[in-house]
């Protein structure tokens, strides 16, 4: 302590006192800062909500709105087809016995069912030399089939299988198919692992004519792809009608397959059902054409040269005779190869049709009766 002014006096500042003094302004002081950004944080918080709420809302982008509506697609025809037809068309095995007693796949092919009574109609080449013939059903059953009858000339065949509740093709009008047509083929390609296979493509063309082993075709001709095994398959319209048996392809050629038209096939398979076997008309004559370089040549007319006249035929009662010309068959001219057998084919068995011959340089107006030629 100092002595001053004469009283004793300590000498030391009240430091403690002026500190705490100092504290509580530093308290104060801070908690006027907290305060002021308490409330600073209330009226920003504020703040950023309310511009946060105005901000718009994201959208769902058109495009991924579109992909949402557009899983909906619509079907086409050709799904419609495929729904349609497919199940009514089969896959058909060709199986034959060995000279060891085995029994072996000889080839695969393709069928259409019509009827629910369970036939199938199919090309013959498919099922020819079978010993036994088994179907397969879309859904993946195999039953044993039975051969109703088969026609080589037309390659087309009729087959039989026992179930209930088949699906069932409807045969449509091939008459009125048009070239650029849609064409939807529907068969089992190179076999059962490629069952119900859908092509499409259009018409390429119509009432083309193939000679193939001997045989005519009158076919539609399509570039939807027709492979070995989719014989027999169905060549279809837009509507869901089978306009075709797919049959032919061109192997050195794409896109070039053939189907016989379906008006072709009908009458054969109506008379393979009734009959097991295709009813024809026949003339009773062997005959040769002669065109009209031949014609010139040997001062004749054109038209089929006879060879020959089977005994007892409707020819030989009519007065037909070997070296005979005909020229003329229920009133149409024979100018082709085509002429005589397109000209027979629209009449049947027992039916009477006017001919002409040339004979020794006169014309003779004879009457023919149809026979049967049942093989």
């Amino acid at each position: 302590m100092d002595y001053n002014n004469g009283s004793w006096q300590s000498g030391v500042k009240f430091v403690e006192e002026k500190r705490s003094k100092k504290i509580l302004r530093i308290l104060a002081l801070i908690f006027i800062i907290f305060f002021s950004a308490g409330i600073g944080g209330i009226i920003g918080g504020y703040y950023v909500k309310k511009s946060y709420e105005e901000v718009p809302k994201l959208t769902t982008p058109s495009n991924l709105q579109q992909q949402q509506i557009t899983s909906n697609i619509p079907k086409n025809s050709i799904t419609k087809v495929a729904e349609v037809v497919g199940p009514a068309v089969v896959g058909i095995t060709n199986n034959v016995t060995t000279f060891t007693g085995r029994t072996v796949k000889q080839g695969t092919g393709s069928g259409i069912i019509f009827d629910k009574a369970g036939y199938i109609v199919t090309n013959q080449h498919v099922i020819e030399g079978a010993t036994e013939v088994y179907v397969t059903l879309a859904g993946g059953k195999k039953l044993p089939a039975r051969i109703i009858g088969a026609d080589y000339r037309t390659d087309l065949a009729v087959l039989k299988i026992e179930a209930k509740d088949l699906p069932v093709a409807k045969f449509g009008d091939s008459s009125k198919v048009r070239v650029g047509d849609i064409a939807i083929a529907i068969g089992n390609p190179l076999g059962e692992e490629f069952s119900g296979s859908v092509t499409a493509g259009v018409i390429s063309a119509v009432n083309r004519k193939m000679t193939v082993d001997g045989r005519t075709y009158k076919v539609i001709q399509t570039d939807a792809s027709i492979n070995p095994g989719n014989s027999g398959g169905a060549l279809c319209n837009e509507a869901g009608e089978v306009i075709g048996i797919n049959s032919l392809k061109i192997s050195s050629a794409e896109g070039m397959g053939f189907a016989i038209s379906i008006n072709e096939a009908k009458p054969i398979i109506e008379s393979l059902m009734k009959n097991g076997y295709v009813s024809r008309p026949f003339i009773g004559i062997y005959y040769e054409f002669i065109d009209e370089e031949m014609a010139q040549e040997f001062n004749v007319p054109v038209g089929a040269n006879i060879r020959g006249v089977e005994r007892g035929s409707g020819a030989e009662e009519a007065g037909i005779r070997p070296g005979d010309i005909m020229v003329k068959f229920d009133g149409v001219d024979i100018k082709n190869m085509e002429d005589l057998s397109d000209a027979l084919e629209k009449h049947k068995p027992g039916d009477v049709v006017s001919a002409r011959i040339w004979r020794e340089g006169q014309y003779i107006d004879v009457k023919i009766k149809l026979g049967e030629k049942n093989r």
